[in-house]
């Protein structure tokens, strides 16, 4: 029997850097039927490539989240969903917005689609405070692109800049450490991928989610699903807002 609503649970669906060497066999028990679909739209070899970059990551963590949730949805029924990043896709699909095939297509897009758009990489920073980062950051030209926790932010851009902020910083004993991706995710520089991944999203046929799901680019529950789908592409991924919005609900 299915459990009621639960208003305290909230579920939230990972996002890029959590693969996990089982992921194939979880979704080849839990959810055979996305194994078919991923093999068609990405490649035979996308779980085993998740490490590689963002063209598989992304898919391969969507299919695998899909099969956790297979196996949590009649122990927790949640009242709230959230995801990082191309999790909040995935918590899309388990609040019953999009089907999984659309799911899995706009997933696959917006990976090749990253992937592709840019030049450039990613820096996560440890804080202890915010100034020194923001001042930073606009000083040469990068993007606070991820607000991941209250001790950790991203920075996103050319590698030119990296390297200098990664200079600045070191002078402002701030410790900072590249992230092996493949592109400045979150940032302006994302704006090639935006109106061919729109073509995509605007093909997809989207319903009013089950429960409220987070955006990551508002903090709030989703509104306007396809616009705010593109958006997340050059916006930053505002964890720590999502975070605190869930404790306040």
């Amino acid at each position: 029997s299915m459990a009621r609503t639960d208003s305290h649970v909230a579920l939230l669906f990972p996002g890029q850097g959590s693969q996990t060497a089982d992921m194939r066999e979880s979704v080849e028990r839990w959810r055979p039927d996305l194994l078919e679909l991923a093999r068609a739209e990405v490649s035979d070899d996308l779980f085993e490539r998740a490490g590689d970059g963002t063209r598989w990551a992304q898919p391969a963590i969507f299919c695998a989240a899909l099969a956790g949730y297979e196996q949590l949805k009649d122990r927790y029924e949640a009242g709230l969903m959230a995801g990082h990043s191309l999790g909040e896709i995935t918590a899309l699909v388990a609040a019953d917005a999009l089907d999984a095939p659309d799911g899995l297509r706009l997933v696959a897009a917006r990976g090749r689609l990253m992937d592709e758009a840019s030049e450039g990489g990613m820096l996560a920073v440890r804080v202890r405070e915010r100034a020194p980062i923001e001042e930073v950051a606009a000083e040469t030209g990068l993007a606070i692109a991820n607000d991941n926790a209250p001790d950790q932010l991203v920075l996103s851009g050319a590698f030119g800049a990296l390297d200098r902020a990664e200079e600045l910083l070191h002078e402002r004993k701030v410790r900072a450490k590249r992230l092996p991706v493949g592109g400045a995710f979150h940032s302006p520089l994302m704006e090639p991928a935006i109106e061919p991944f729109r073509e995509i999203v605007e093909a997809v046929e989207f319903r009013e989610p089950r429960v409220p799901v987070y955006s990551c680019v508002t903090a709030q529950p989703f509104e306007d699903v396809p616009e705010q789908l593109v958006a997340a592409l050059n916006h930053p991924v505002r964890v720590t807002d999502v975070l605190r919005a869930l404790q306040e609900r």
